[in-house]
C-alpha cells in the first residue's frame, strides 16, 4: 500500500475555525506532492467512524485539525494503533498545543510537522465512572469550575463569552463548599471539603489557565490541585492568581503528585478537554506513554 498521511478534521471546532485551518492545512501538504487523505467528521461520534476508517488503510502520520476534545474523542482507537499524530490546533483553548509548543496561530506551520517534526511521546489521562473509562489529555476539572462550565453549555443566552461570564457570576451566587472525599494512589478515602479538586496531565486547561503549574504531559504523574472552602470574595481574589500561575503558594492551595485519584462528593460534576464525563465519583488514572506526537525540533530540545 503506498504511503499516504490521513487528514481527520472537524469544521465546527473553535466555532467554526476548523474549517479554515484544515483548508490551510490540506492546501499545504498537497503543495509539499503529499498523498493525503481527507476524513471530515462533524461530531465526536462520526470522528471517532472516520478515523477507524483512515487507521485501517495504515497512513504514515495522521494529522488531526481541532481541539483537544476533537483529539481526546478518538484516543483510544489512535493510541491503539500507534500512528503518530499531527495536531493542527483549531480548537477554543487547544491547551495540549500549549504544553507541547505546537504552533497555535499558524496552520501551516502545524502541518509543517508531518515533514519536519520529531515524535513526543507523552501520558494521557482517564477517567473511570459508571462503568465507563474516558481518556484525556489536559486537566479533569472537578468542582466550582466544572460546574461554571456546564452552566454555561446549559445556557441559550447570550453568546459567546458572555455565555461564560453569566455562568460565573449564577455559580459565585450559589457557591458552597463540596464535601468531596478524596483516595489518592488507594490510600484511605479523607474528608477533604473544598471549593475545586484539578487534576492535569498537563499545566493548563480553558485557554491557559494554568491551574496546575508544573504539570508534565510525560512524567508518569498527574498534578493534582486542591482549593480549600472559599467566600465569593475570597474566591474572586484568587482568580488573577490562577491567571498568572501564582496560586500555588496561597496557603488554602495545595498541589502534589500521584498516579491515580478517586474523588466522590454530593453534587460532583467531572469535566475534562471541554467535555461533561461523569458525575458523583470517579477515579481518575494515566497511562504512561500512550500517544506519539510531532513537535517542532525547538519544542522538543527546550524539555
Amino acid at each position: 500500500m503506498a504511503e499516504h498521511i490521513a487528514v481527520l478534521s472537524n469544521p465546527f471546532a473553535g466555532k467554526g475555525r476548523g474549517a479554515h485551518q484544515a483548508e490551510a492545512a490540506l492546501a499545504h501538504l498537497r503543495a509539499r506532492d503529499l498523498d493525503v487523505r481527507v476524513y471530515t467528521g462533524e461530531s465526536a461520534a462520526c470522528s471517532r467512524i472516520l478515523v477507524a476508517q483512515a487507521l485501517r488503510e495504515s497512513p504514515r502520520v495522521l494529522v488531526v485539525v481541532g481541539g483537544d476534545g476533537t483529539l481526546s474523542a478518538i484516543l483510544d482507537a489512535v493510541c491503539a494503533a500507534g500512528v503518530p499524530v499531527v495536531l493542527v490546533p483549531a480548537g477554543t483553548g487547544n491547551d495540549l498545543a500549549r504544553a507541547l509548543g505546537l504552533p497555535r496561530r499558524d496552520p501551516v506551520a502545524a502541518a509543517e510537522l508531518v515533514l519536519t517534526g520529531v515524535p513526543r511521546t507523552i501520558d494521557i489521562g482517564e477517567i473511570r465512572a459508571a462503568g465507563r473509562v474516558d481518556p484525556f489529555l489536559t486537566i479533569a476539572a472537578l468542582g466550582f469550575d466544572a460546574k461554571v462550565s456546564d452552566r454555561t453549555n446549559r445556557l441559550r443566552w447570550p453568546h459567546g463569552v458572555l455565555r461564560y461570564y453569566l455562568a460565573l457570576i449564577v455559580e459565585l451566587v450559589r457557591l458552597r463548599p463540596m464535601e468531596f472525599t478524596v483516595s489518592v494512589d488507594g490510600a484511605a478515602p479523607i474528608h477533604a471539603p473544598g471549593t475545586l479538586v484539578a487534576v492535569g496531565n498537563t499545566e493548563s486547561y480553558g485557554g491557559g489557565m494554568p491551574l496546575c503549574v508544573g504539570a508534565a504531559a510525560d512524567d508518569g504523574l498527574l498534578d493534582i490541585v486542591q482549593v480549600a472552602p472559599l467566600t465569593r470574595l475570597r474566591l474572586l481574589r484568587l482568580f488573577p492568581l490562577l491567571l498568572r500561575g501564582a496560586h500555588l503558594t496561597r496557603p488554602e492551595v495545595t498541589r502534589r503528585q500521584a498516579r491515580s485519584v478517586t474523588v466522590s462528593a454530593p453534587g460532583l460534576v467531572v469535566y475534562a478537554d471541554g467535555e461533561r464525563i461523569a458525575e458523583s465519583e470517579c477515579t481518575i488514572g494515566i497511562r504512561r506513554s500512550a500517544l506519539t506526537i510531532l513537535v517542532p525540533t525547538t519544542a522538543q530540545d527546550q524539555r
